[in-house]
């Protein structure tokens, strides 16, 4: 593919004379590399969407469980996760790989709109959900008082409005046509400096998520610590033990996750708004951004299908569908998998139903 540069000659699909054509930004050229990322968009996009919708009918058949705040915050996380599959797998194979452009800039502002908003709600009910940890540990004695259904549904209606409305900014006028102002060479139309301060919105997030875990950590390493000191090891108090340690494990595991999926993306975007790029960062950064893919994919097994309720709401489906003309009935390898769905369950179930005393500082 020729290299574009900035200078070029706009085409129809460019909106100042500084900006590059659309064309510049397909940077795909080998049919090898469009091959793997169709497949990787598929593969991941498809289990993205299967195993988050699965979240969601367990969560919204059960009265009882949709009720509880901390599966409301899981909830909107696996809403996002599905969105976020469905727009930028369709979007992000059809320009990368079709070489597709869209009649006009506002329909693909409005497009780019929805993968960010998908992404940044998928960050920020991350968020709430390390939120709700946070006071799960800080004060468990007090959580079910401070965190309600009511006051978790209006959180996450205020992140959801938030998010949309910086996420379509680009579409509302905050563009570098409308602007005349400099175009980023990862985005078209987008403006490099909405561009750093969304960076700056995300990186925000993450901090915010990686310190609300960290000190989740701390604390159930402090736990730790107090019972082996302080406490005789009578069954209960082993219990507990095995807890923490799970619940510090499936946390490492978060935000391993967490960071290896957005760093990528973030550091070149990041080095986009300071320098110029070439074709092969490019090409990079478009593999990178199926990253971001993969958090959405892994979220459900980390925060969701681990959860004693869920797998319990599974076990009844599993049992349904068995039993319903057209399925095979369970067999009993089925029955033995299903149960050794894992009892490590959600931050809720783990430490604010099971919790007999604070933990100590």
């Amino acid at each position: 593919m020729r290299r574009c540069t900035m200078n070029e000659t706009a085409s129809a699909s460019s909106c100042t004379s500084t900006a590059m054509p659309m064309e510049c930004y397909m940077v795909l050229d080998d049919p090898a590399q469009k091959t793997v990322i169709a497949v990787l968009c598929c593969i991941f996009g498809s289990l993205c969407i299967l195993e988050n919708s699965l979240v969601l009918y367990l969560i919204f058949s059960s009265q009882r469980i949709r009720n509880k705040p901390s599966y409301l915050f899981i909830s909107s996380l696996a809403a996002a996760d599905t969105l976020a599959s469905i727009i930028f797998v369709s979007s992000f194979v059809n320009f990368h790989v079709f070489n597709g452009t869209d009649p006009s800039k506002e329909v693909f502002l409005l497009k780019l709109g929805g993968v960010t908003t998908s992404f940044t709600a998928s960050l920020g009910s991350l968020l709430m959900m390390a939120f709700d940890r946070y006071i799960c540990i800080l004060k468990p004695s007090e959580y079910k008082v401070l965190i309600t259904s009511r006051r978790a549904l209006t959180a996450l209606v205020v992140l959801w409005v938030t998010i949309m409305f910086i996420a379509f900014l680009p579409l509302l006028g905050w563009n570098c046509c409308t602007l005349n102002s400099t175009c980023s060479e990862l985005f078209p139309f987008v403006d490099t400096k909405y561009l750093a301060i969304w960076i700056a919105l995300v990186v925000i997030l993450l901090v915010s998520i990686v310190y609300a875990y960290m000190h989740v950590l701390w604390k159930a390493h402090k736990h730790v610590l107090y019972m082996k000191k302080y406490h005789t090891q009578t069954g209960q108090q082993n219990t507990r033990m095995r807890m923490d340690i799970t619940l510090a494990k499936t946390l490492v595991i978060v935000l391993v996750v967490l960071v290896m999926c957005w760093s990528p993306v973030l550091v070149l975007m990041t080095y986009s708004v300071f320098a110029k790029l070439d074709d092969t960062i490019r090409k990079i950064f478009a593999f990178c951004s199926t990253l971001c893919l993969v958090n959405s994919m892994v979220n459900p097994a980390i925060y969701a299908l681990r959860s004693k309720e869920l797998c319990s709401s599974l076990r009844k489906v599993c049992s349904y569908l068995g039993k319903t003309p057209g399925f095979p009935e369970s067999s009993p390898e089925a029955e033995s998998t299903q149960r050794s769905c894992p009892i490590e369950t959600t931050y809720e179930e783990v430490i604010c139903n099971t919790v007999a005393e604070p933990m100590k500082d």
